[in-house]
């Protein structure tokens, strides 16, 4: 394989994670329509988001506990499906409550399918492309935000948000049928079946040590980017009107950030955790006097969408080598969790400093967060089973 042309598997991963990323995030453009639809208050349609999170926070260890002893293509097939259930039932849901549990549904496929998708493409390249293969396949997820979820933001706008989730469901058929095409038929028993084995792996001081950093370090990004919007309009000046194309910015920011992590991971792990969460330190600490103008608003909010997913394979990788061979899937799929649980407490830690203190405390507030994380890392590199992942 080269550099140039990744395995067609890999791509087919990259095709789930795209529809799996369109699901979460298009909500968010489809707030005011779901709300006036369903009859409920925009911040209770807001709550749709909260439920998704939980979907995965839950979701991931139970799935992946569940079908441990599956194949992993036919995990990933599995998942997919739930995937597409759960999106056909958010578009036919006739209230509310049915819409979250459809949420939550949809939302149970996507810890696991990072997870295992994770520890399936490492095994589609060579050893030292591993953080390479992650970042490409979380690629999707990335082009998601730039592409999928402005064009199904438009969609729902134009012919109602039940219109979005059929075609978000459409999208998980295509995505299944891809990875049943190319993604190679695995049928032996992944190793370390043993579920308890596995769930004894997370209790390891590496792993917890690994986990706790993802989540200090997202919770950083979701800080700051949930109040995106309102930083731009009232701190920087811009028009309500420029938040969406100001945003792809922040999307060719994320492509950029996830290619350049795992490149760098593959080189040296250790050092790649460490350069991408100081590199989305300086980002933070920096964006306070960067949304006092237009011009510096605008390097900001790319310089964040870079540094916040440069993060994302050399994190994700580490928590799986940190694993050591037990419970790799379970391990990786937790840290998509975590991922999440980062992005719930980012949100709730910069509303808090938003209302108390005001937007000019938020990036100062973000900023705590992968500073703790940092800290973190560097207690888990003390020890001495480090070594030789550094």
């Amino acid at each position: 394989m080269t550099r140039s042309r990744p395995p067609l598997a890999l791509l087919a991963l990259t095709a789930g994670a795209f529809g799996i990323g369109v699901t979460e995030f298009v909500i968010m453009g489809l707030l005011r329509e779901v709300g006036a639809d369903l009859g409920v208050s925009t911040s209770a349609a807001g709550l749709l988001i909260s439920g998704y999170a939980l979907g995965v926070v839950v979701g991931a260890p139970i799935l992946t506990v569940a079908t441990a002893r599956w194949p992993r293509k036919q995990v990933l097939l599995a998942l997919m499906a739930i995937f597409v259930i759960g999106n056909a039932a958010c578009a036919l849901a006739p209230s509310y409550g049915l819409l979250m549990a459809a949420r939550v549904v949809a939302a149970l496929a996507h810890g696991t399918f990072f997870g295992v998708g994770s520890v399936v493409a490492t095994r589609l390249v060579p050893p030292e492309r591993k953080a390479s293969a992650i970042a490409i396949m979380f690629t999707g997820l990335t082009v998601a935000n730039i592409l999928g979820v402005p064009m199904g933001t438009w969609l729902g706008q134009q012919a109602g948000w039940r219109a979005t989730f059929w075609a978000v469901a459409v999208v998980g058929v295509v995505a299944l049928a891809v990875i049943a095409a190319a993604v190679p038929a695995d049928r032996d028993t992944p190793e370390h079946a043993d579920w308890r084995r596995d769930l004894r792996v997370l209790g390891r001081r590496p792993v917890l040590l690994g986990l706790a950093t993802t989540v200090f370090g997202y919770a950083g990004v979701f800080a700051v980017f949930t109040y995106i919007a309102p930083l731009l309009v009232e701190r920087a000046g811009f028009a309500a009107a420029a938040i969406s194309p100001i945003l792809l910015l922040f999307g060719g920011g994320l492509v950029l950030g996830n290619l350049a992590g795992g490149r760098f991971a593959d080189r040296a792990l250790v050092p790649a955790v460490f350069a991408s969460l100081t590199g989305l330190l300086g980002v933070l600490v920096l964006m306070a006097p960067l949304l006092t103008t237009r011009t510096g608003a605008l390097i900001g909010v790319a310089a964040l969408g870079f540094a916040a997913f440069a993060t994302v394979a050399p994190l994700q990788l580490w928590v799986m080598s940190n694993a050591r061979g037990a419970g790799e899937s379970l391990a990786s799929s937790v840290n998509i969790a975590a991922f999440n649980l980062g992005n719930a407490i980012g949100a709730l830690a910069g509303g808090v400093a938003l209302s108390r203190i005001g937007l000019g405390a938020v990036s100062w507030t973000a900023a705590v967060f992968p500073l703790a994380a940092i800290a973190v890392a560097l207690v888990a590199v003390r020890r001495p089973s480090h070594a030789a992942l550094a």
